[in-house]
């Protein structure tokens, strides 16, 4: 395909620009895909940062969304070669003196260790969990009215999901309980006393359940080649190390899509943005920043907990007051000395990232925005913390501040990997207060990128709403089109097609 012959033009090559670009492709529109990195993928790509054989998730690593995701699940990823990789143990948090709360596939299970909090996690995830695939669908779409139908699930997530982590932490009294929801609470990278950080963990914790937090086999970027290798194999066509500056820039096209942070778009869209739109973007909130390290080790992570060498992911920072206290930190433009740390050890489930009898290991801690500050020594002091002897396994490792990360993908402004706050205002309305805020006010015009709704993460919802919404708007295309890949024709047992 020639340039100047596409239908729609996508910039930017992450998972919701990929996914705008399938779901175009599958409408039968020729896709030109401009990606300014040499390599697709935006954040869901997988690379050798260390040394020769390890392979590391550059920023995107346990994949519950991609898995409970209505786009990926009619994208069918199996189908197309992405396979998906759980633990027994979810994920972990490990306290000091050698204990630990653990999550597994069980809500059962999972509370029995939780002593006298048993009953009371029970209440707060068994309807969330029964409910799951329809709290999952509701989440990954716009929230612009209520459900029909409010099932138990739904209303305890309702209940709950507005309130702050600290006011659904209340319902818990051991420092296990309390813990384990402060760590998958503070993905949401803000105080744990700010909405809507309850339902940043009641939906975390509730996949962990329902569909576990699994990695990709061979490493993220199998979900971004497949994704590409659909557009491609539709006709499309995708040019790496191009970046774009200006609408003027790109080829003629009826329709483009633009994978960016409104930063970017402020700057690429120029004056033809109208004025009260350039204001919403100009006060569009980023969040905290991430410095990210990654690790090449000799052998697994000796966590002092048994169980927690059995979890793909782990949240460190120990108790509730503790990661409470970091995160509060961070809000302040402060560098915690006991930062909160996410990790995933890849290598519990899937052994192909490293050499034989070697480890990947991934971490990030949250920092102030726009951090170039080198948190990896007080990264390696947490897992030394509750995993002695780890500093000995260390064979490499590769550091990005946050600084560096905004450096590599300009979509991480300030090296916030969720391309804008979660507060409760900017859940509802990304990046502006607009009915459908795929639409950009330029005829021809929209924004694919987390920096729209549903909410962050690897699903590709903001790319396929996006395109659908064009698909309508520019093409007259009513219905979602078909993304299954194609199946070959049956073969008669002569060998040949009926």
């Amino acid at each position: 395909m020639m340039h100047g012959d596409a239908d729609a033009v996508v910039v930017g090559s992450g998972p919701n620009g990929l996914a705008a670009a399938v779901t175009l492709s599958a409408a039968g529109l020729r896709v030109l895909v401009i990606e300014g990195s040499t390599t697709i993928g935006g954040g869901c790509r997988t690379e050798e940062l260390t040394l020769p054989g390890f392979r590391h998730d550059v920023c995107s690593a346990a994949h519950p969304l991609a898995v409970a995701s209505p786009f990926f699940r009619r994208f069918d990823l199996a189908a197309r070669g992405v396979r998906f990789a759980g633990s027994e143990v979810v994920f972990a948090q490990p306290l000091d003196g050698g204990r630990a709360a653990v999550v597994t596939g069980s809500v059962d299970a999972t509370a029995e260790r939780l002593g006298r909090d048993a009953a009371a996690y029970r209440r707060l995830l068994g309807p969330v969990v029964r409910d799951c695939g329809a709290l999952t669908n509701l989440l990954l779409s716009p929230i612009r009215r209520p459900p029909p139908h409010l099932s138990a699930g739904l209303a305890v997530f309702g209940v709950n999901g507005l309130r702050s982590a600290a006011g659904v932490a209340r319902r818990f009294r051991t420092p296990e309980a309390r813990a384990l929801f402060a760590g998958a609470a503070a993905h949401g990278m803000m105080p744990l006393t700010t909405p809507p950080t309850g339902a940043v963990g009641l939906m975390l914790t509730g996949l962990a359940h329902a569909v576990g937090w699994p990695v990709a086999e061979g490493g993220s970027a199998r979900i971004t080649d497949a994704m590409a290798g659909a557009v491609v194999t539709a006709g499309g066509a995708i040019e790496t190390g191009r970046w774009v500056r200006s609408l003027a820039e790109l080829p003629p096209a009826r329709a483009v899509l633009l994978d960016v942070a409104p930063r970017a778009l402020l700057s690429i869209g120029g004056d033809r943005l109208p004025p009260r739109y350039r204001d919403a973007l100009r006060h569009f909130r980023y969040g905290a920043g991430v410095c990210k390290a990654d690790f090449a080790l000799s052998g697994p992570v000796p966590w002092a907990n048994e169980a927690c060498r059995r979890a793909g992911t782990l949240h460190l920072g120990g108790t509730y007051e503790e990661i409470a206290a970091a995160e509060v930190q961070v809000a302040a433009g402060q560098h915690p000395d006991a930062p909160y740390v996410l990790v995933t050890q890849p290598g519990v489930a899937d052994p192909t990232r490293a050499p034989a009898g070697r480890h990947t290991l991934w971490t990030y801690c949250h920092v102030p925005a726009g951090s170039a500050v080198d948190m990896t020594a007080r990264i390696e002091a947490q897992i030394e913390r509750f995993a002695p002897g780890f500093r000995d396994l260390i064979l490499a490792r590769h550091t990005l501040t946050a600084a560096d990360e905004e450096a590599r993908n300009p979509n991480y402004v300030g090296g916030d990997i969720a391309a804008g706050m979660q507060t409760v205002r900017q859940t509802v309305f990304r990046p502006a207060v607009r009915w459908n805020p795929y639409r950009i006010p330029v005829p021809g015009l929209y924004l694919c990128s987390s920096s729209t709704p549903p909410l962050p993460g690897v699903h590709g919802r903001c790319g396929e709403l996006a395109a659908l919404t064009a698909l309508r708007d520019v093409f007259g295309v009513r219905h979602a089109p078909d993304l299954a890949p194609a199946r070959p024709a049956p073969v008669s047992r002569a060998g040949a097609a009926p």
